[in-house]
């Protein structure tokens, strides 16, 4: 008998993991307590941008025409109790107020409530992303709360999911790893991601504690790279270098890599700031926090890329932003993505605002978001009307429609000729030859 799938909250991580569950053959059951998302989700409309993940679920999605009719949506764990003999926890763990710890009041709700509504001896999947030592703790939790006759087990897999790339990252993804107590944990999984394993993903089995740091670490890590980067950008400003040409030099040591490596004004969005906070607190807790007092500096190079932006402007416009109009192109943490949380973009724009500039903000896909944060800021219909009599552009999102505009049409609107690349993704040489005054962060003047 084929197994029935619920996955419990249905944001990013969890809307994605129920439409690819879905393709993958399984009856899947989505659950949320909002009842508006699930509204949208039944309807096969997605609340936030993904690429591929809305065709992903008109092809499942019960009451869709043509559709499989494979995934469902519900807001009740007794529902989801009786139907799943898998259930994924996909919550959110956002940082908590005032303090760099996880927030895990939103995954211990959801197996409080999916617990006691157990009807058989099911397997809960943490996907969520946790501080090490969570996992035992809430197999623990479980065990106390679901009913006498049953004996649920608890395995954690985290995500690895890249906005932008979510879909991709869930069907094909480039390892699956699992902690697990038994072997019955273990063949389930791997009967769940049969297809992925067959295609060659790699599947590591682990125990608990190791798969909840293999998440924290690999962000870490990541982070570590970015800051990197920034940080020789910042000498290479004071030695007249390129950071450009040198990440592209040490790129090539294939020990290094050259993902990751290009310098601008550091990285935001939901997970890598936030993880890497609670790891150190977590770090901390356990008193192993000199091991991680690197990331303390890691934040801090980040966090200053974007005050040397704003200070980078700030110098191009003469010295004052008072009078000044200031056009930002970009306003989410990365590309093909609506996502503007802890976005640097904005932090920019709303620094440069508060100093006196009228600010015009243009992004693909983020307007909405970013109006609902920074409602103060202005916002344009496209990068034209953005730059329409701008003292300075600055580039701070590396969509693609930015990297192709037309430097000399663009010219034409601006007040003054004058780019700030803080993505370090344009071409230098084509905005000069436009007649614009160029710069970019780490690289030379001309």
């Amino acid at each position: 008998m084929a197994l029935k799938i619920t996955v419990i909250g249905t944001g990013y991580l969890g809307a994605t993991h129920a439409a690819a569950m879905a393709e993958l053959g399984f009856e899947v059951l989505g659950l949320d307590v909002v009842p508006a998302k699930i509204e949208m989700l039944a309807a096969a409309k997605v609340p936030m941008y993904e690429p591929g993940l809305e065709e992903l679920l008109r092809r499942h999605v019960a009451g869709i025409e043509g559709s499989t009719g494979r995934l469902r949506f519900t807001t009740s764990y007794e529902e989801a109790g009786e139907f799943g003999d898998i259930h994924f926890i996909c919550v959110n763990t956002p940082q908590k107020r005032g303090e760099y710890a996880c927030d895990m009041s939103y995954v211990d709700a959801a197996l409080e409530s999916l617990a006691p509504r157990l009807r058989s001896s099911a397997l809960v999947v943490g996907k969520s992303t946790v501080p090490v030592g969570s996992a035992a703790r809430l197999a623990a939790r479980l065990a106390e709360l679901a009913p006498a006759d049953v004996e649920p087990e608890l395995a954690w897999n985290p995500e690895f999911l890249r906005e932008g790339f979510a879909v991709q990252d869930t069907l094909h993804p480039d390892r699956i790893v699992v902690g697990v107590a038994s072997e019955r944990a273990e063949k389930l999984l791997r009967e769940i991601y049969a297809r992925p394993v067959s295609e060659g993903s790699p599947f590591v089995v682990t125990d608990y504690p190791t798969a909840e740091l293999v998440k924290t670490a690999a962000n870490s890590f990541l982070a570590t790279k970015i800051s990197f980067i920034n940080a020789m950008a910042e000498v290479c400003e004071a030695a007249d270098g390129d950071v450009a040409k040198l990440a592209e030099a040490i790129g090539y040591d294939e020990r290094i890599g050259r993902k990751f490596l290009r310098a601008g004004i550091g990285f935001g969005g939901g997970c890598l700031p936030k993880d890497i906070r609670a790891f150190m607190a977590r770090a901390g807790e356990l008193g192993a926090d000199q091991a991680l007092t690197f990331l303390r500096e890691v934040d801090s190079i980040n966090m200053r890329r974007r005050v040397h932006m704003v200070d980078l402007a700030r110098g191009a416009v003469g010295g004052s932003f008072l009078g000044k109009r200031v056009a930002v192109l970009g306003a989410t943490f990365k590309p093909d993505s609506d996502d503007v949380r802890d976005s640097p973009a904005l932090n920019v724009a709303g620094q440069i605002h508060l100093q006196g500039a009228q600010v015009t903000v243009y992004d693909p896909k983020g307007m909405e978001n970013a109006r609902a944060l920074f409602p103060t800021l202005g916002y344009a219909p496209s990068a034209l009307e953005a730059a329409a009599g701008a003292h300075a552009v600055l580039h701070l999102t590396e969509w693609r429609e930015f990297r192709e505009l037309d430097a000399a049409a663009l010219g034409e609107v601006v007040a003054d000729r004058r780019m700030l690349d803080g993505r370090n993704a344009l071409d230098p040489e084509r905005w000069r030859e436009a007649g614009w005054e160029f710069r970019a962060m780490g690289r030379p003047r001309a």
